[in-house]
């Protein structure tokens, strides 16, 4: 009996046991569930942004595309001799001491201090660059792709005429310092995301301003300093046309630019979530009508379709739409897009006629254009970026003057920084190592004088 009694109480003590038990193993499950959705989370994000990354690296090729297109046949193996210096300086100087002037915590309002060469944080750790989940090495692969393009704008504007060398210490300057100091006032919690009106901070996505206008800036000040190519201005001072050596490379360069952009705009959330799908759809959308309003302004004042034109309206819809992508709704970046495709074209005519030589439109299309479309923001900005921190600020959605005000300060004061710092690298070059090549090489080419090879070998200069 007492066996019984004593089987009894154990079994019921068990069962007990096993009761309270329960809920603390369902929690535990519930949590290890939680924590593989979290890392698997993480994973897809660090990807994407690899990804992204690699498609604006991919930009690149784009640009040298669209730059040789719109030049002469003598200078094409520069062009992408600049491109891919590019590419190669950026990264370097970017991971030596840019990413550190621009996501470095301790420099305060000015300037990033810490995180040379990636060091001081967990590389293989997620979340170990600050945001979001993202790691160090991830979220500077993607940085540094944007920082290789913000300097790359410039060298269409000063083609045909740069020495190599010159051109090469713009480069780094630039992404060393200039373009780092404008991503920490920005993106990197400095001077201009300080800045408010009323509820109103900065917004720019994905860089109309940040990238795409400090570019044109730059891109503005080398064609001041360095002047008009030979024969581009008569001596009643009107332009003439100097036309690019082919038009199919300068087209392909940009569809090769604008698929470039989906990883540019979107991967700008720097996350792999629900909104990623939307800004392409803006990115999409704001291309396409940049690119139709300005085949017709131009077929309806000229009665041709000059098609290197539209193509810099497509890229000029894709600058435009760059700061909003992820504040707009689809009737905003349509209507953002398509401005700019309009801007894009009196833009180039106003600076011909001002005597300033762009061979490819570089300083319209990033420029002016990306000012505009930081500007934008303040008009049609209808949801919640990340930036803005509340729907609906845009002047058309009852956000009031406060928004407008604060994206045209921010306007100001990155072309303020880029104009002055790059105007006196450019002096400092110009009367240094000097920055134009002779007239003499400027005739022959570029090819054959920087680079000792042409771009186009004929079989009859093959020696046999």
């Amino acid at each position: 009996m007492r066996k019984k009694i004593l089987r009894l109480s154990l079994s019921i003590a068990a069962a007990t046991a096993t009761a309270l038990a329960l809920p603390g193993i369902a929690l535990a499950e519930e949590a290890d569930t939680m924590a593989a959705i979290d890392g698997v989370q993480a994973a897809l994000d660090n990807l994407w942004l690899i990804i992204a990354g690699c498609l604006v690296f991919f930009m690149q090729a784009g640009f040298a595309l669209v730059e040789a297109g719109l030049t002469r046949a003598k200078n094409v193996v520069n062009i992408f001799a600049k491109n891919l210096a590019d590419a190669m300086i950026g990264v370097i100087m970017f991971l030596a001491v840019g990413y550190a002037f621009a996501f470095g915590g301790d420099g305060g309002w000015f300037i990033g201090l810490g995180g040379w060469f990636l060091s001081g944080s967990n590389p293989f750790e997620w979340g170990s660059s600050g945001v979001g989940t993202l790691t160090s090495p991830t979220f500077f692969f993607f940085q540094v792709v944007f920082a290789a393009t913000a300097v790359t704008i410039a060298s269409g504007a000063m083609a045909e005429r740069t020495k190599f060398k010159s051109y090469l210490m713009f480069s780094a300057v630039m992404t060393a310092f200039i373009y780092p100091v404008v991503v920490h006032w920005t993106w990197g919690g400095g001077l201009i995301s300080k800045i408010n009106i009323g509820d109103a901070v900065y917004s720019d996505f994905a860089g109309s301003s940040i990238v795409h206008m400090t570019g044109g800036v730059a891109a503005l000040m080398g064609a001041l300093f360095l002047g008009p190519r030979i024969g581009k201005y008569g001596s009643d001072g009107k332009p003439r046309a100097i036309p690019g050596h082919s038009i199919p490379l300068a087209m392909l360069g940009v569809l090769i630019l604008w698929l470039g952009w989906f990883g540019f705009n979107p991967g700008s959330e720097l996350a792999a979530d629900n909104y990623v799908a939307w800004i392409a759809v803006n990115t999409l959308v704001a291309a396409a009508a940049g690119g139709a309003v300005t085949l017709a302004t131009v077929w309806s004042k000229t009665g041709k379709v000059d098609m290197a034109l539209v193509g810099n309206g497509v890229l000029a819809g894709l600058v435009g739409i760059t700061a909003g992508c992820g504040t707009m709704n689809v009737l905003g970046s349509l209507i953002t897009g398509g401005i700019a495709g309009l801007i894009v074209v009196f833009s180039v005519v106003f600076f011909d006629k001002i005597r300033i030589d762009d061979p490819v439109g570089a300083i319209s299309v990033h420029g002016v254009c990306g000012a505009w479309g930081t500007i934008a923001v303040g008009l049609f900005a209808r949801y919640d970026d990340a930036f803005l921190g509340r729907d609906e600020a845009g002047l058309f959605y009852g956000g009031g003057l406060d928004q407008l005000i604060v994206q045209i300060l921010m306007v100001l004061i990155i072309a303020a920084w880029v104009a002055i710092t790059t105007g006196v690298l450019f002096f400092i070059i110009k009367k240094t190592i000097g920055l134009r090549v002779s007239e003499q090489e400027e005739i022959e080419g570029l090819d054959t004088h920087e680079h000792g090879v042409p771009g186009y070998v004929n079989d009859d200069m093959v020696l046999r």
